[in-house]
């Protein structure tokens, strides 16, 4: 460290999107994380609370929410229309920033809007860049590229801004459901996460529900085929030379891993995965290339499904911005091999400034 000067990090949490309650929850770790005994002495940490309104919240206020002082939904919507200057980022005091630690799930966040917006502050940021990260949020373009690549995934059919207000377009969206996959099938919104707008469906009365509530989140649709499978995750950092975490395993009790059973359930945590050696080199391997061919560098979760019956590999999608909750999966695998949460964030500002 320079001088023995101190790090300032710009901590981005909450945002316009369905996710906002788990980037909060997210933040308050990782700023827990650089305000340890260990991290102290070396980082300073600048918190920037986005509302869900869009309005981002000066830093002193954005730490009293991360700290319970502020109740977040006492922050209101800023009349900002009706001034003179039209600048989000007004009276946002982010000059002395080191190193950017962006926090926001999902829209405006994961899909690379923050990663495209930093980039005019010519300031490092923890992460990838903007193509890895709308890549990896878009679910039917990173299919599509595993596609080409030959990356073994499940069976699915994508339909894009149809109108599911016209009933002939309805009906046809059903019969090729039905004509090219199996029940169970899992309808999903290509832009969204932590399983928001997601259906498992198991007959065809069903379908029409499932694809109506994925629509709500985005017009553009995802339909997989569902196999009985063991949920399977691994973690990587790195940028030149991407490194893999142990792999772990989620058992969960209910019917498939919603978002209930993400963040509010007893899920068994399994690190490592109980698991050939050999399948685990293949995790590993394909891994690393899935996000090469989409240009994922910083840190990520890649999410595998093994199927039960045969052991086979299928890979199911990258997260960009993983969750860094008490209950996410990325800081337990991280720990299991080696690194404490601590030392995580403290990484990953070194993966970020290239150390």
């Amino acid at each position: 460290m320079i001088g023995g000067k101190k790090k300032c990090i710009g901590l981005i949490f909450g945002g316009n999107s369905n996710e906002h309650e788990v980037s909060i929850s997210s933040a308050k770790t990782v700023y827990e994380a650089f305000n340890s005994e260990r991290n102290k002495e070396l980082y300073i940490v600048k918190t920037f609370y986005i509302n869900k309104y869009g309005d981002w919240l000066d830093s002193d206020i954005s730490e009293k929410i991360l700290i319970g002082g502020i109740e977040k939904n006492k922050t209101k919507k800023q009349e900002i229309f009706n001034q003179k200057k039209i600048n989000f980022l007004d009276g946002i005091t982010f000059q002395n920033i080191d190193v950017w630690f962006p926090l926001l799930h999902g829209f405006n966040g994961e899909d690379g809007s923050i990663h495209g917006l930093l980039r005019f502050t010519k300031k490092p940021l923890v992460g990838c860049g903007i193509i890895g990260s709308a890549l990896g949020m878009d679910k039917i373009l990173m299919k599509t590229i595993f596609s080409n690549l030959k990356l073994p995934q499940v069976n699915y059919v994508v339909f894009q801004n149809k109108d599911l207000n016209d009933k002939d377009v309805k009906n046809e969206i059903i019969d090729e459901i039905l004509k090219k996959l199996n029940f169970p099938i899992f309808v999903k919104p290509s832009n969204s996460g932590s399983s928001l707008g997601i259906s498992k469906v198991t007959n065809e009365s069903e379908i029409l529900q499932a694809l109506e509530k994925a629509w709500e989140i985005d017009p553009r649709i995802l339909i997989e085929e569902g196999l009985e499978v063991r949920e399977i995750e691994c973690g990587i950092i790195g940028n030149s030379k991407l490194l893999t975490s142990e792999i772990g395993e989620v058992h969960y009790e209910s019917d498939w891993y919603d978002y209930d059973s993400k963040y509010y359930s007893n899920n068994k945590i399994i690190i490592p995965a109980e698991i050939d050696s050999k399948i685990t080199k293949e995790i590993k391997d394909i891994a690393i290339k899935s996000c090469r061919a989409l240009n994922i560098f910083g840190f990520a979760r890649v999410d595998f499904f093994l199927e039960k019956s045969s052991n086979k590999i299928l890979l199911n999608e990258i997260n960009t911005i993983p969750g860094f909750t008490k209950n996410s999966m990325f800081p337990m695998l991280w720990e299991a091999s080696g690194l404490k949460i601590e030392q995580l964030v403290a990484k990953l500002v070194d993966i970020s400034l290239d150390l």
